[in-house]
């Protein structure tokens, strides 16, 4: 098994650099400073390090200001899904009998790469991102993306697209029913081959609930970073778990709801995301300002897709809230999908491939894998059920780095689709997909990995919790959602109107933070951008060895680890004030 989350958590911050632009050495054009960094500061150093200091810092601020700039047009836009290929709108979910906010893309291939790569006896793969706050474009907002690797790999590809505005009313039972009629119409275009979903965080339960309700489905099903055993985690690792013993449940989200017209901002899903791990947030912007010159556009690209915030209903986020994250009903066989029809994950008889990393820290191995050892009790229990279930892990790699990383989309998610027959191929049981080996090919045609599957025993599955305290949480929770629903809620929706729902909505931190520095909201940004512009094309970087570049990194590093101990005490404290409060172990 590979290593526990608390020996791999020194790997994380790699990935989060990756994603959130992070200290990258500059290349040097010089190379009379080479001996520079075992030497004191000389005058002159302090006052070229000065110079470029402050040339950075222009740099760094127009930088913010054409994010902010950028966050507005997107606003203006509608918001796009940010999908770096052509696509065609198949489906909108709007016009269904019961209208939802989803709509199903068909991507196109350039057409060198469908004349090489496509292959017509390949299954289409269905991509589905996650509502979790963000718009959609996860999975295919580069070319080395989920979307971009299924379609080299000669794969029809077709993505499920969500707008920002839910439909009035719109239920989980809605949802799924629109997600089930795209199914069926990818099918329908590809009859004989049943189509492979990936599901993206939370699209990877919404997978699941289709692969397990009372039609159920035959495709593949691909689970990257899906949490389905929401109270399973590590002491001191994943405090998320726990936060809703400290909120009082499900109420808080219904308040939100209700203070938006009926809608849930995305934004708070977001800012909790950030106040997760505060370092993270301090290294995104410590190491845009490090490396200005070969970050900016990264930075930007991503901030883009980051900052593009959806709103979910009312009845999606409750159902979401008190079934999942809170009561922890799917892998219970408790969750209700429409009233004669309670989730079963024992019903599903797809293969299921679930990817999950030892650096993620929203939804860990623990949440991806400890289902199984609840729903069959043993290795025979899931061999006589006929399942085949296959997981592969990532030792360091963030939450996002499942989806984003382009490392991970030429490796583990090629590998995957590069396998798909052979794990179809399997005979009922638990495995583990090894992955070695890459051969360099570029030959699309041609599999890049050796992979081989190992036998695994659902016995051996042991992730440590305490369900007894996490109980004790979701009848809390039911409680106060009780009293809130009954006495405060019809006055609370009497006081919200489309008036005061805009103004919560342009008033949130995590929007009111982007746009004041905007050209619109700030106009000596927008004055500054020519100062900028002129020191963008005079810039040259001090070589990495300069002394005074050095001390700097030293001087980030050391805010990073005095952030990343203030988060760990922050989170003890929390997980020793929650023993006090509902008993157990954690």
């Amino acid at each position: 098994m590979p290593k526990r989350s608390s020996e791999a958590a020194l790997d994380v911050r790699a990935t989060a650099r990756e994603l959130a632009p992070g200290l990258v050495e500059s290349a040097s054009p010089h190379g009379d400073h080479a001996n520079h960094s075992n030497s004191f500061p000389s005058i002159w150093d302090l006052l070229v390090y000065q110079r470029d200091c402050w040339e950075r810092t222009i740099l760094f601020w127009d930088t913010l200001r054409e994010r902010g700039d950028n966050m507005l047009e997107h606003e203006r836009l509608g918001l796009p899904p940010l999908l770096d290929f052509r696509t065609e709108t198949l489906l909108d979910a709007r016009t269904f009998q019961r209208p939802v906010n989803y709509v199903l893309l068909s991507i196109s291939s350039s057409p060198a790469q469908a004349e090489s790569c496509y292959h017509p006896a390949k299954p289409p793969v269905i991509i589905i991102d996650p509502r979790a706050g963000h718009g959609p474009g996860i999975g295919g907002f580069k070319q080395d993306s989920e979307v971009g690797v299924a379609l080299n790999e000669g794969h029809p590809v077709y993505f499920v697209s969500f707008l920002p505005e839910p439909c009035r009313g719109q239920t989980l039972g809605d949802v799924l029913q629109a997600l089930r009629r795209f199914v069926e119409e990818v099918a329908t275009r590809h009859p004989g081959r049943p189509p492979v979903l990936y599901g993206n965080c939370q699209a990877g339960w919404a997978v699941t609930l289709l692969s397990a309700d009372c039609h159920g489905l035959v495709g593949p099903a691909v689970l990257n970073g899906s949490p389905l055993s929401y109270w399973s985690g590590e002491a001191g690792v994943n405090p998320m778990r726990l936060s809703a013993g400290f909120t009082g449940g499900a109420w808080l989200t219904h308040l939100i709801a209700d203070q938006g017209d009926g809608r849930f901002d995305g934004a708070w899903l977001v800012q909790n995301f950030e106040t997760l791990k505060p370092e993270a947030v301090w290294e995104k912007y410590a190491g845009l300002f490090a490396d200005i010159d070969h970050e900016r556009e990264r930075f930007l690209s991503f901030e883009r897709w980051w900052n593009g915030y959806y709103f979910l209903s009312r009845e999606e986020i409750l159902a979401i809230v008190e079934n999942l994250f809170v009561g922890n009903k799917l892998e219970r066989g408790l969750l209700k999908v429409c009233h004669d029809c309670f989730v079963d994950l024992r019903r599903i008889r797809n293969p299921l491939v679930i990817f999950a990393s030892y650096g993620d820290n929203i939804t860990p191995p623990h949440q991806a894998l400890g289902w199984i050892p609840v729903v069959y009790k043993t290795t025979d229990d899931l061999r006589a059920a006929g399942q085949r279930i296959v997981f592969l892990t990532n030792p360091h790699v963030g939450h996002l780095g499942i989806f984003v990383s382009a490392a991970v989309a030429r490796f583990e998610h090629r590998a995957i689709l590069e396998s798909m027959m052979e794990i179809e191929a399997l005979s009922p049981g638990l495995y583990e997909m090894k992955i070695e080996n890459p051969t360099g090919d570029p030959d699309c045609r041609k599999p890049q990995y050796s992979v081989r599957f190992e036998s695994r025993r659902v016995e051996d599955l042991h992730f440590a919790e305490d369900n007894a305290a996490l109980k004790r949480v979701n009848e809390v929770s039911e409680a106060t959602e009780f009293l809130y629903k009954s006495f405060f809620s019809p006055s609370v929706r009497a006081l919200s109107n489309p008036w005061t729902a805009e103004a919560a909505k342009w008033l949130h931190p995590m929007r009111l933070s982007r746009y004041l520095f905007s050209s619109s909201f700030s106009p000596g940004l927008r004055a500054m951008s020519g100062v900028a512009e002129s020191v963008r094309r005079a810039h040259q970087p001090l070589p990495v060895d300069h002394p005074m570049l050095v001390n700097e990194r030293a001087f980030i590093e050391g805010i990073t680890r005095m952030l990343e101990g203030a988060r760990r005490r922050r989170d003890a404290s929390l997980e020793t004030t929650f023993q006090l409060l509902y008993g157990g172990r954690f």
